[in-house]
């Protein structure tokens, strides 16, 4: 009877110890995987800001060189804060860099609440990272003395090429998009983009008597708007195309007669006239706008009746266009 109670005793007690040690496995397993996670979760953001870092450098090299390189001798203002420091720097010989980085300073006091902490902090570094190629840098080498016209034309690509960087990586160069930003936020039905250009034009057009000539406005004009298409281009992609929407009553043949023409893939929806009751095919085709031309005339040729509207599309990914992974 005793040995029997023991042999339960001793049975109970290595349950409770498989138990415990069953415990401590899962407790091990969790730790385990925490530690994994945290060291997953540092990963990650040590790579972010290692992206960041090389964002900034590489987009300031392009924005300084924009500025100093190319507009600093040029005799124009291409706009925005940094148009506004060099004409300072064309009176008084201040740094541009650090002026752009001290203008801003009151924008970011007004427009904190607006564009977020995140965006702020992340503009700050960058900020910061531009004026060091600005007024330690590029000051080392020598800045373009030729044509007032190419001058302007790559300033507005290295430019809008710098800053489009920046924005890949939710920063900025500050500035004018902190005010246009807050602008927008009291006067909703304004557009940012007229905030922008307004805020822009106002700008160049105080390089006329800076720098003495009406040119200056023209060759800054010219610059910005260089500087806005190839943001545009990279942010949006150069893979921008054209999309064909065509209403029509002979869906099948217009659809074959635009693939013979063009070799498009098109897509058919059924719809109905709101007014006529009448059934109809509305056909999508993304194409290129060389091939918009033919599109339209394979559509006149299957149904002078068909209704045409071509739109722009800012970029196309799959067959025929972009891999949608690049």
């Amino acid at each position: 009877m005793i040995s029997h109670k023991l042999n339960i005793l001793t049975v109970a007690s290595v349950h409770r110890h498989c138990e415990q040690k069953k415990q401590k496995g899962h407790s091990d397993d969790s730790l385990k995987f925490g530690r994994k996670n945290m060291g997953t979760k540092r990963d990650v953001l040590i790579k972010q800001i290692l992206l960041d870092l090389i964002y900034n450098i590489a987009g300031s090299i392009l924005y300084a060189a924009g500025i100093y390189t190319f507009a600093g001798n040029g005799g124009f203002a291409p706009g925005g804060v940094s148009g506004l420091a060099l004409i300072m720097n064309h009176l008084w010989a201040l740094p541009v860099g650090t002026v752009t980085l001290l203008l801003n300073i009151p924008l970011i006091a007004i427009s904190y609440r607006t564009v977020g902490k995140r965006l702020l902090i992340k503009s700050g570094v960058t900020m910061v990272i531009s004026t060091i190629f600005l007024d330690v840098v590029f000051p080392l080498f020598p800045a373009y003395s030729g044509n007032r016209m190419m001058a302007a034309l790559f300033s507005g690509v290295f430019l809008g090429a710098g800053m489009a960087l920046f924005y890949i990586r939710g920063s900025s160069s500050g500035g004018i998009d902190f005010l246009a930003l807050t602008i927008k936020k009291k006067k909703p039905h304004i557009t940012i983009g007229i905030i922008t250009m307004l805020i822009d034009l106002a700008v160049i057009l105080l390089g006329v008597p800076v720098f003495g000539d009406i040119d200056s406005v023209l060759y800054g004009v010219l610059a910005t708007f260089v500087a806005t298409v190839v943001i545009d281009k990279i942010l949006y992609g150069i893979g921008a195309g054209t999309l064909a929407v065509i209403v029509t009553g002979k869906g099948k043949e217009t659809a074959k007669r635009i693939a013979e023409a063009v070799d498009r893939g098109v897509t058919s929806l059924n719809a109905v006239g709101a007014y006529t009751g009448q059934e109809r095919d509305v056909l999508l085709c993304a194409c290129s706008k060389a091939e918009a031309y033919m599109i339209r005339a394979a559509v006149r040729e299957a149904d002078k009746e068909a209704f045409i509207m071509f739109t722009e599309t800012s970029e196309v990914f799959g067959e025929g266009f972009k891999d949608a992974g690049e």
